[in-house]
């Protein structure tokens, strides 16, 4: 580690949890900052249409690189992609769950999500991110493993309970 970090020599555990967690939330204050300066110059449309973009490319860097580092094999079906989940950026600011889960299905759940919180703090109304969590999670999932299909059960503008704020079911398909 010091050849290649020497910043992170004689960093506790406590720092380095909490140099994740900031990097966590550096990579979310990022991605709000930069939706909302093409929110302010296109309107909320064309952020969206951009977000999801974005979001395609990265969601599979991303499920690519916790792959390679975690030992995940590629087409390793729902339990791959639910080891993957839980080590995603958002994994480290998120309150999330899965249930119902078996060898082909689970149902995974943000239970507290940063962003939607923070609105919902300041009296906003919870912003309409189901368009971008359909491209989001599909792609993850099928970095992971292309037979996996997700499906949305509830997600920002849908009506939520008050303690999900989105609901996603991942199923392999019948091979």
């Amino acid at each position: 580690m010091s050849e290649r970090f020497p910043q992170l020599e004689g960093l506790s555990r406590d720092d380095l949890v909490g140099l994740i967690e900031d990097s966590a939330k550096n990579w979310l204050a990022h991605d709000g900052l930069w939706f909302q300066a093409v929110e302010g110059a296109h309107g909320l449309e064309a952020a969206i249409k951009a977000d999801a973009e974005a979001w395609r490319g990265f969601t599979a860097i991303e499920a690519k690189r916790i792959m390679g580092r975690h030992g995940i094999a590629a087409n390793g079906g729902i339990p791959a992609l639910v080891k993957a989940l839980s080590l995603r950026l958002y994994a480290f600011l998120n309150k999330q769950d899965t249930i119902e889960l078996s060898e082909s299905r689970v149902v995974f759940r943000m239970l507290d999500c940063r962003v939607q919180s923070a609105r919902k703090r300041r009296g906003l109304p919870d912003f309409p991110c189901k368009p971008v969590g359909l491209v989001e999670y599909e792609w993850f999932a099928k970095t992971i493993d292309p037979r996996i299909e997700t499906r949305c059960i509830c997600c920002p503008p849908d009506t939520h309970p008050d303690n999900v704020w989105c609901e996603w079911e991942f199923a392999l398909k019948d091979q």
